[in-house]
C-alpha cells in the first residue's frame, strides 16, 4: 500500500519517527495509503530547510521565479485526470467537478501568481521638491501554510503560489485528512526545478505537524484556512509571538430570495450553492431566506430539483453527490440532522446516510437535506454544519431578512436574488459579509479580495491582497536638496 511522504529540502522523505497515520477512501470507508505522523523534528528539518534557502530565492529575479511556477502549472495540466481522480478518491467528491473546478483551478493559481509578481508594484510619494519617500515590499521569510480537507489542491495552490511569487519560502501542511495531491504536487515540484527549499510540504495532525509550525520561532507569518474553533486556537499562539496572521475560517451564508428574482435561475443556482462538493464549501448558502409571497412556491420547486439530485459512487458519470470526507464528518453532520428536529424543523428531504451499491456500500454519503420550520436563531442555523444540509425560511420585509442574515457569528459570503438594483446596493451594503453575490454564486476572478468579516476570518486572500500579505512594506524617505 502506498505510502505518502514528506517533501523537505527538494527531497521525498520518511517521516523522522517512521509512524504513519491511516488515509481512508471515504466513498469506500477503506484505508487506501498511509500518511506521515509527522512531528516537532520533521518541522525543524523543514523550517532549516526553508531558512537555508531563503535568502537565494528572495534574491531570485521575478522573471525566473515566474518561470518555475508556470512549468509547475504546465505540468498540473499534463497531469490533470491523474490529479482529478487523486482528489475524488481521497475527498470523496464527484470526479467531474474535481476535473472540472479543483484542478484547473490548482493550475489557475500558479499562474495567476507568477505572472502577477512581475506586475507587483510598490509607491512613492514626493511631498514637496525637498523629499522623496518611496515603499519597498520584500519577502518576509519562512511562511507557514496550512490548507483544509474541502478543496485539497485548490486552497494548497492558494497559498503557496502567491508565498513563493514574493520571494518567500514555504513550510506547508495539507490536511490529514485529503493529502495525497499534496503529495502529487511535491512531484511535480522537483520535476519543475523548484529550488530546494524553497516549498516544504510537512504531512501529520494538525495538534502535533500543525501546530509545530504556528508556534515556530522562525516562521513569522501564518496563512491557515479552517474552522473557526482552530482558528482561534491559532491567533491565541501566534497572536502574542507578533506573527502576521491571515485566517480564513468558517462561514453561515445567507441566500436571500426577494419575490421579484428570476425564479427559475435562483432555484437552480441555490440548489448547487447549497450542495455543491456536498455542502463541504465554506461559501455554500446553507440559510436560504424567501421572500414569502414566493416562499411555498420556491420550497416546492426547490425540493424537487433536489430530489432529482444522484447520490452515487463518486467515479460515475450519474454522480452529482458524492461523499463527505470522513466518517466523523458524516456523524458530525448527521447529528446536527437530529438537532434540527430537536428544535422543531421538519425535514422535507434526505436527512439520513444513504448506502450506495457496489464498491462505495461502506462509504460515507448523505442524502441532500432540506429542513423548514427553524427559528432564524436556533443554533442550526447559527452554528456551522459544513455538509448537505440547508434550512429555508419566509421573512417579510428587507429590514428584517438583514437582520436574520446577519444574527451569525460569521459574515463570510452572501447570495441576494432580485431584479431591483436599488435594492440589491442596498441589502448587500447592509450584510456583514465580505464577499457577496448578486444573482449569482461562486463568481470567481482572482483579482479580488477574499475573506469574511467576525469570526469568518482575519484578512484578505487572493490577488495583490495576498502578494501584500508575504512582503513587508518599509519606506523609505530621501532628502533631494
Amino acid at each position: 500500500m502506498q505510502k505518502i511522504k514528506n517533501y523537505i529540502n527538494g527531497e521525498l522523505v520518511e517521516p523522522i519517527s517512521k509512524s504513519y497515520l491511516d488515509n481512508v477512501n471515504p466513498s469506500t470507508g477503506e484505508i487506501y495509503s498511509y500518511i506521515p505522523d509527522s512531528d516537532k523534528e520533521d518541522v525543524e528539518n523543514a523550517v532549516k530547510s526553508a531558512k537555508a534557502a531563503f535568502k537565494s530565492w528572495a534574491e531570485t529575479s521575478i522573471t525566473d521565479r515566474a518561470k518555475v511556477m508556470n512549468r509547475i502549472a504546465d505540468l498540473i495540466d499534463k497531469n490533470h485526470d491523474k490529479l482529478a481522480m487523486a482528489e475524488s478518491v481521497d475527498n470523496g467528491k464527484p470526479l467531474k467537478l474535481a476535473k472540472r473546478v479543483d484542478i484547473p483551478r490548482a493550475a489557475a493559481n500558479m499562474r495567476f501568481y507568477a505572472t502577477g509578481i512581475e506586475h507587483f508594484a510598490s509607491e512613492s510619494h514626493q511631498p514637496n521638491p525637498e523629499y522623496i519617500n518611496y515603499t519597498t515590499r520584500t519577502p518576509i521569510g519562512v511562511a507557514g501554510c496550512i490548507s483544509p480537507w474541502n478543496l485539497p489542491l485548490y486552497l494548497f495552490t492558494w497559498k503557496i503560489a502567491p508565498a513563493i511569487a514574493a520571494g518567500n519560502t514555504v513550510v506547508a501542511k495539507p490536511s490529514e485528512i485529503t493529502p495525497m495531491t499534496a503529495f502529487l504536487f511535491s512531484d511535480l515540484c522537483i520535476e519543475a526545478g523548484l529550488p530546494a527549499g524553497v516549498l516544504n510540504i510537512v504531512h501529520g495532525l494538525g495538534a502535533k505537524a500543525g501546530q509545530a509550525i504556528i508556534e515556530h520561532p522562525d516562521i513569522p507569518v501564518i496563512s491557515f484556512t479552517g474552522g473557526t474553533a482552530t482558528g482561534k486556537s491559532i491567533a491565541a499562539t501566534a497572536a502574542p509571538m507578533f506573527k502576521k496572521l491571515s485566517l480564513e475560517l468558517g462561514g453561515k451564508n445567507p441566500n436571500v430570495i426577494f419575490a421579484d428574482c428570476d425564479f427559475d435561475k435562483a432555484v437552480k443556482t441555490s440548489v448547487t450553492s447549497s450542495f455543491a462538493n456536498q455542502g463541504q464549501i465554506c461559501l455554500c448558502g446553507s440559510r436560504i431566506m424567501v421572500e414569502r409571497p414566493i416562499y411555498e412556491k420556491f420550497v416546492n420547486a426547490f425540493v424537487k430539483e433536489v430530489e432529482n439530485l444522484t447520490v452515487a459512487d463518486p467515479l460515475t458519470d450519474e454522480s452529482k453527490v458524492g461523499a463527505v470526507v470522513s466518517e466523523p464528518h458524516m456523524n458530525k453532520v448527521l447529528s446536527y440532522i437530529e438537532l434540527a428536529k430537536e428544535e422543531g424543523g421538519e425535514v422535507l428531504t434526505g436527512g439520513q446516510r444513504i448506502k450506495v451499491d457496489g464498491r462505495c456500500e461502506n462509504g460515507y454519503f448523505i442524502t441532500p437535506s432540506v429542513i423548514t420550520n427553524l427559528p432564524h436563531d436556533c443554533r442550526t442555523n447559527q452554528e456551522e454544519i459544513f455538509g448537505p444540509v440547508v434550512t429555508i425560511m419566509p421573512f417579510d420585509s428587507e429590514e428584517e431578512v438583514v437582520e436574520f442574515a446577519n444574527s451569525t457569528a460569521y459574515g463570510l459570503a452572501a447570495t441576494i436574488w432580485t431584479e431591483n438594483l436599488k435594492r440589491a446596493h442596498r441589502v448587500a451594503h447592509n450584510i456583514k459579509s465580505g464577499i457577496i453575490w448578486v444573482n449569482c454564486w461562486l463568481v470567481r476572478d482572482l483579482r479580488t479580495p477574499f475573506g469574511g468579516m467576525k469570526q469568518s476570518g482575519v484578512g484578505r486572500e487572493g490577488g495583490w491582497e495576498a502578494l501584500r500579505f508575504f512582503t513587508e512594506p518599509k519606506n523609505i524617505c530621501i532628502a533631494l536638496k
